[in-house]
């Protein structure tokens, strides 16, 4: 499990919707299962991604904030 790699999608600086459309891209890519963290710093991603996952199935698997970037760790579900 060492060599796994979790892609990170840094969309820091951007807005709402810019964020969640960017993982939302970024997710189709993935095979079901995998993880993608991504670095944002929009308030509002929060709620945005709680929502996101919420509503597409996917797992948000944990959130963190440091230094005004939030960080998410999202797995696909399908």
């Amino acid at each position: 499990m060492a060599g796994d790699m979790v892609p990170v999608l840094d969309v820091v600086g951007l807005k709402c919707p810019l964020p969640v459309l960017k993982a939302r891209k970024a997710l189709a890519a993935l095979a079901p299962g995998e993880t993608l963290e991504v670095l944002a710093n929009d308030p509002a991603s929060v709620d945005d991604f709680e929502a996101f996952c919420a509503a597409s199935g996917h797992v948000l698997v944990s959130r963190s904030e440091a230094a005004g970037v939030h960080r998410f760790l999202i797995r696909k579900s399908r």
